[in-house]
């Protein structure tokens, strides 16, 4: 039996296919640019030989019905899904929970509705995620599908972390709060991190920091995020490839005035012409890198600001915690920039915190140690894989729904 895990974008789906005993991957892709008359299949099956075999197709792909069809039958092919009978269940990563959902869920119509009244925190990410939900749902009747959020791992921050100075009504009314992202990331790091230091989650203060285009942070105490950097939407918190992270809130009506743009083109601007890309004109961290060798000074001061932010965060978190049990970097850059790992713990010695140079630049595996001695804390890089976090997830949903339904009670007005 096999676990499907999902990821329906607005032109794309990233799949991965699992299985459902020791959830290996067997198969994983990716289908691009669905409307055109060329859309791209990237699909990759495990062969018996345990080696990967490779397909890659064009084909016009009109819609996202087309799209899953054709993957499902692609992995037909490839012997990798055994047809829907061999299908356990399929597990959708959905963007915004909200306050309804702090675990993942098998859908149901009532599922359903309350993702589709969660559409204003999360216009861009969940109608494409409800989009694949139905579709599978259409193609794949009598298997079972389960939802999880980005937001349910921070579910467990207390008001006076995830709460705004504004008036306490928009909160009753609009559900302005502080959210966060990135949960299925932090959580399996932060599991994983307990696994390698043999030690239960629940023994553990973590700060986990998820590095890559997209970037937060997170407080993690005793296994339950206390906070994180995102907040409301994936703009706060930390610098980003392209979005700004934390900001003056009066620069967004500073800039109309001044330059007489809408707001929609200012969100616009704060969402993907900012962060790296706005320090220095780029925002791929491995050209940005290659810039500041070469002498671009822009490159380097943006390379400066972004440890510096996580290096805010890193203190803010101790602070928050008390005292932390390990730092972990994630995430493209987290994994593979020693450079930004160096920056960012740089100073910090008398936090308890100093890293290895030599071991920093020599990481190997799926997790490392790269503190030196006299660390306190231990600074860790693990990997991260968030759809095997989702297949998890979702298997344990369908295994025990009742533990699975995740579905508070409807708020009150006042935070519990």
């Amino acid at each position: 039996m096999r676990i499907v895990v999902v990821n329906s974008g607005s032109s794309s789906i990233k799949y991965e296919i699992f299985d459902v005993n020791d959830l290996t991957t067997l198969t994983r892709g990716m289908l691009e640019s669905i409307g055109s008359s060329r859309s791209r299949l990237k699909h990759q099956a495990l062969a018996p030989d345990g080696t990967w075999q490779e397909l890659v197709e064009e084909s016009p792909i009109a819609d996202h019905r087309d799209g899953f069809a054709y993957i499902l039958e692609t992995t037909r092919r490839t012997r990798a899904g055994n047809g829907p009978s061999g299908i356990y269940g399929v597990g959708h990563r959905v963007v915004h929970g909200g306050e309804a959902f702090k675990e993942s869920v098998v859908i149901d119509p009532a599922v359903l509705a309350s993702v589709e009244r969660l559409i204003p925190l999360a216009p861009l990410h969940n109608p494409a995620n409800l989009t694949g939900i139905r579709i599978m749902g259409d193609l794949l009747p009598d298997v079972p599908q389960v939802a999880v959020f980005d937001t349910a791992f921070h579910q467990t921050m207390p008001p006076k972390a995830f709460l705004y100075a504004l008036p306490y009504e928009f909160y009753q009314a609009y559900s302005v709060r502080r959210y966060g992202f990135h949960g299925s990331s932090h959580a399996y790091v932060a599991a994983e991190a307990a696994r390698y230091l043999g030690k239960p989650p629940e023994g553990l203060n973590l700060i986990t920091l998820h590095l890559g285009n997209g970037a937060s942070a997170a407080a993690v105490e005793r296994g339950r995020s206390v906070d994180t950097s995102m907040g409301l939407t994936p703009l706060e918190g930390l610098i980003m490839g392209t979005r700004c992270g934390d900001l003056d809130p009066a620069i967004h009506f500073y800039l109309a005035r001044r330059t007489h743009k809408p707001m929609e083109e200012i969100e616009g601007v704060l969402n993907r012409e900012s962060g790296l890309k706005g320090l220095c004109g780029l925002n791929d961290m491995r050209d940005i890198l290659d810039r500041a060798r070469e002498g671009d000074s822009r490159a380097a001061l943006a390379i400066e600001s972004f440890c510096y932010r996580i290096k805010k965060y890193i203190g803010a978190y101790l602070a928050v915690l008390g005292s932390a049990d390990a730092i972990v970097f994630t995430g493209g850059i987290g994994e593979n920039s020693p450079a930004v790992r160096e920056k960012s713990c740089e100073g910090l010695a008398a936090l308890g915190i100093v890293l290895d140079q030599g071991r920093n630049r020599e990481k190997v595996g799926a997790i490392a140690e790269i503190q030196g001695p006299g660390s306190r804390v231990k600074i860790l890089i693990i990997r991260t894989n968030e759809e095997y976090e989702i297949a998890r997830q979702t298997r344990r949903a369908i295994r025990d729904p009742r533990r699975g339904a995740g579905r508070g009670p409807q708020r009150s007005g006042h935070p519990t």
